[in-house]
């Protein structure tokens, strides 16, 4: 028998029945209907699934990775009550119906709301988020398993492997974050073939800000990328490979040193940039060395910043991974592979995965500060837990 779908009663819009509590703390209906216009993505008639109700629904997509589709609807209509009768029910819509909203919707209302969204929450002075009044963030990209559909294929392409290649084809995810927060601030979605020196060019002259103290790991460091990232203003704290030639120039207090970085084509001084370099090895008292560190930073100074500080503060460089692996693991519960079928709407879900990720991680600052707590002190796994517990009471609005 063929389902019956239950149609809304007049003037009822889903989107403003849904735009309440934690996904809309980060999107207000104002702003989504700004982004809409902007992309000539607002919905031209009355539909079941209108554009706003859709950009909610891929945020919570995210929430709830181990669901079907039309559940997954269902989950964030719950709790609704039809004016005039009081009678409670979800909306009905096919998944077939679901894919060809989030198709009119596409991608780039959902980058553009991420892009307007993301930002740094740390107030001066929060626990854990600053060094010497500079905000803490830190560089780095990972890798996500898309469904395993041609288009996807060609667009994403696959990693290779020891044998053959991947089973999955891979999107490239390059993330700024802040440490101290665990917020991405500003992000790219690519191709598995992209590089991510190539990508952090095109995001970072626009996202980093003078004040920002930003930590990136060995891949990241090429001169070209150096100094686009020194234009801005802010302070960097970054790992190179070993073969890089740093000849001392001056020895420094702290035992740190200054040197100067060339491009591999240009090596005549003036074309140079001063660094300082900081060398130094891990160890403890039970066992022998560990990894040996070169750090060059544009802070030349050491008064200020110490090297043993800097030295230190690198490792807080692995908050990002941790925010790596929320996304994976306790955003995508069971299910180990984005699920749309085609490029565009894979990188929509990037995007509203990140625009969900932030509501969580906004909401569990908000929980901390008050108390005089660095937000790393909160679980993300119960964070999660209680927004999905109470998703359905913030969707009902009085009958």
């Amino acid at each position: 028998m063929a389902r019956t779908r239950k149609a809304l009663p007049a003037k009822v819009d889903v989107a403003h029945l849904i735009s309440a509590g934690v996904l809309a703390s980060v999107c207000p209906r104002a702003l989504i209907e700004e982004v809409l216009a902007d992309t000539g993505k607002a919905s031209q008639r009355e539909r079941l699934l209108p554009a706003p109700a859709v950009v909610y629904y891929v945020m919570a997509l995210a929430l709830w990775r181990e669901a079907p589709l039309e559940e997954v609807l269902r989950v964030v209509c719950e709790g609704l009550q039809w004016l005039g009768g009081g009678e409670a029910g979800a909306i009905q819509a096919s998944k077939s119906a679901i894919s060809q909203a989030r198709t009119r919707l596409g991608s780039q209302v959902m980058r553009q709301l991420a892009e307007r969204v993301l930002r740094p929450l740390a107030a001066p002075g929060a626990p854990g988020a600053w060094y010497r009044g500079l905000r803490v963030m830190a560089l780095d990209g990972s890798c996500m398993d898309v469904a395993d559909e041609a288009a996807n294929a060609e667009f994403f392409g696959y990693p290779g492997a020891s044998r053959g290649q991947s089973a999955f084809p891979q999107a490239r995810l390059l993330g700024l974050v802040e440490c101290g927060t665990h917020v991405v601030t500003a992000a790219e979605v690519a191709p598995y073939g992209h590089s991510e020196q190539a990508m952090a060019a095109q995001m970072l002259p626009a996202k980093l800000k003078p004040g920002m103290l930003v930590l990136a790991d060995r891949n990241f460091y090429g001169f070209k990328l150096w100094r686009i990232a020194c234009a801005s203003g802010a302070k960097l704290a970054w790992r190179v490979k070993s073969n890089l030639k740093l000849p001392v120039e001056q020895m420094l207090p702290d035992g740190s040193y200054l040197s100067t970085v060339f491009d591999s084509q240009h090596r005549h001084r003036s074309a140079g940039q001063v660094v300082r370099v900081i060398d130094y090895t891990l160890q403890d008292s039970a066992t022998p060395p560990q990894d040996s560190y070169r750090l060059v930073t544009n802070i030349l100074d050491p008064t200020e910043a110490p090297a043993l500080e800097l030295a230190a503060l690198y490792h807080e460089r692995w908050e990002i991974e941790g925010v790596f692996d929320e996304f994976k693991t306790h955003l995508r519960a069971n299910s180990t592979v984005l699920r749309s079928k085609t490029p565009d709407l894979v990188q929509q879900e990037l995007w509203g995965l990140l625009l969900a990720h932030f509501a969580i991680r906004q909401l569990m600052a908000q929980a901390a500060w008050p108390r005089g707590l660095d937000p790393d002190r909160l679980s993300f796994t119960h964070a999660v837990r209680v927004i999905k517990r109470k998703m359905p009471q913030a969707a009902a609005v009085p009958p």
